[in-house]
């Protein structure tokens, strides 16, 4: 019987559900139980495809294609496993598959409601990504008093009815401010949470009281009392150096435990964390430090930047940095002020590396490219993700072949050198404008060739191994041959992917003879191949990929680009 814990959030948005989640997993993970996370997300968009980086932070892509919330990213960051698209539902998604069946007529002439139509598509997706675990977490995203929440809190109360109250626990994470003209924190805010939590019928298990400081005594009490639960189930997670350390911190409270004899559930071995804590260690005191900057154009909003927007390579570069006991900063740099020439360019000096992150449309192209040329002409270590590789072979194609008229398709239809174009396949969804869900999304097979530094990297960090036991399984799931490809029997490694545009076939040959080394690439038949890697011999780190690797790094199996970034740029900065 599965076990489901219900986590919703108070106060506000954005204090951290989904790394607590995702730390609570790991925990119960660590105590030998099989653990999935599942996120809810009330928006009325059918996946968040199509939603502005700036306004919901970055998108997230699964294995089997899913453009979805940026949480799952938690939960595979700390599982350590890839988690479906399933395991992400939007109120959109709800409404379409309830009115789709309404239309098929397969509900046989009822009138369709929110109750017991709804509901139960709600529960029938949440039982679906909870089969065949012991342990599922159900995060709800925004906050309890969000009116779009309803239907799920109803939902949760329903799954309780039907499995019974011992099998399911409720979780509110909460935030206590502290206002600065008074600095005492303030515990008003969550009686108001826990209020609202109540009026849907739904009395929290245990409070997580996220805060600047640690909860005192004094205000664990207040919270303890207004909510009627034992004392030690008042938990209190402030602000920490971090995210790797709070499975760490949570578990100091014996929370695992707690939650354990809740379901009435035992220990299957003792609790072993010492990999991540060890790792902790070395992001803590590390031996060296240095600064990668991102050049990319969804950094500002308003007067404040928003990181999230790039959330994974951040973590990448952290992932990295902890297997070698480096410190690596991140420098946000607006594209689109290189452009304008406000002296952006001139940081790049300071750095130790630079990332060119994926994206899309003309804004901060050309400041995209400029950086690009930088780290070429000054040996810069330089990585391109995505629509940075396509803008690592426009620079390439301008500044060493001599067209100067070189572009993608994306931005200049009409160019003669059209270098990056619209994958064939991707031609007619243009024109019907169907926009989402709709790209090469996903995992899909990258060919490697020899000596290259992208498969020296792939080789030595045990990506080309543990890939082709994927790949094995893959040859054997029916509809998984588009993903694949055509494999040559050669080095296979399998990356995640987000995009329409691609390196021209017609001008790779052209672009090799000048030098640019074409490292990978993903056959899609017996004569069409579409190019996956890109590096620069002679360069002390020159490398581009038309995937994002970062879906897939993980604290303790980073990505072998970022590794190798990092190094390289340890090494220019002795």
């Amino acid at each position: 019987m599965v076990k489901y814990i219900m986590v919703a959030g108070g106060v506000m948005s954005g204090v951290g559900k989904g790394v607590t989640t995702a730390s609570i997993g790991k925990i119960l993970q660590a105590y030998g139980y099989k653990v999935t996370a599942i996120k809810i997300d009330p928006y009325l968009n059918f996946d968040a495809g199509t939603l502005r980086p700036t306004e919901h932070g970055e998108v997230w892509v699964t294995d089997d294609g899913g453009e979805i919330d940026q949480d799952l990213g938690n939960y595979e960051r700390f599982f350590g496993f890839d988690v479906p698209k399933k395991n992400n539902m939007t109120t959109g998604q709800i409404y379409k598959a309830v009115i789709d069946r309404e239309r098929k007529g397969e509900y046989l002439g009822q009138t369709v409601q929110f109750i017991p139509h709804i509901i139960d598509e709600i529960k029938a997706r949440i039982r679906d990504a909870a089969n065949g675990y012991d342990i599922a977490m159900v995060e709800i995203g925004g906050t309890v008093g969000d009116f779009e929440n309803v239907p799920f809190l109803f939902a949760m109360k329903s799954i309780e009815r039907d499995v019974g109250e011992d099998d399911v626990m409720y979780m509110l994470i909460t935030y206590l401010p502290t206002p600065s003209h008074i600095e005492e924190m303030k515990t008003k805010p969550t009686q108001q949470a826990i209020k609202l939590l109540n009026n849907e019928g739904i009395f929290p298990d245990f409070i997580i009281c996220r805060a600047k400081k640690p909860l005192d005594d004094i205000r664990k009490k207040k919270i303890e009392t207004y909510v009627n639960i034992a004392s030690d189930h008042v938990i209190s997670e402030p602000d920490i150096d971090t995210i790797y350390r709070i499975p760490l911190e949570l578990e100091k409270e014996s929370l695992g435990i707690k939650i354990l004899e809740h379901f009435h559930l035992r220990p299957k071995h003792k609790v072993d964390l010492s990999a991540i804590e060890s790792l902790v260690k070395k992001i803590q005191n590390p031996t060296k430090e240095l600064t990668i900057a991102i050049v990319g154009k969804y950094v500002d909003i308003g007067d404040y930047d928003l990181a999230d927007s790039y959330i994974s390579i951040n973590q990448a570069l952290i992932h990295a940095g902890a297997h070698m006991g480096i410190r690596v900063n991140t420098q946000w740099i607006d594209a689109k002020k290189i452009e304008r020439g406000d002296k952006e360019l001139d940081k790049l000096k300071s750095c130790g590396g630079v990332i060119v992150p994926g994206g899309f449309g003309n804004s901060g192209v050309e400041g995209k490219i400029k950086a690009i040329q930088y780290c070429r002409e000054h040996k810069l270590p330089f990585l391109g993700l995505c629509y940075g590789m396509q803008l690592a072979v426009v620079e390439f194609a301008r500044n060493v072949c001599g067209k100067t008229d070189a572009h993608t398709t994306e931005i200049a239809k009409d160019t003669k050198s059209p270098v990056i174009d619209i994958l064939e396949s991707q031609k007619d969804i243009i024109k019907k404008q169907q926009y989402g869900g709709t790209m090469r999304l996903g995992a899909y097979a990258a060919i490697l060739k020899k000596d290259t530094l992208v498969y020296e990297l792939y080789e030595k960090t045990g990506r080309l191994k543990a890939d082709r036991e994927k790949l094995k399984a893959m040859e054997q799931k029916k509809g998984a041959e588009f993903r694949l490809g055509v494999l040559e029997h050669k080095p296979t490694i399998l990356e995640r992917h987000r995009h329409r545009y691609e390196v021209n076939p017609a001008f790779v040959e052209e672009l090799e003879k000048q030098g640019l080394v074409f490292s990978g690439y993903h056959k899609l038949d017996g004569k069409t191949s579409l190019m996956e890697f890109i590096e620069l011999q002679g360069h002390p780190f020159f490398i581009g990929t038309q995937a994002h690797p970062e879906f897939k790094s993980r604290l303790e199996d980073p990505a072998p680009l970022f590794l190798g970034l990092v190094e390289a740029a340890a090494k220019g900065k002795k």
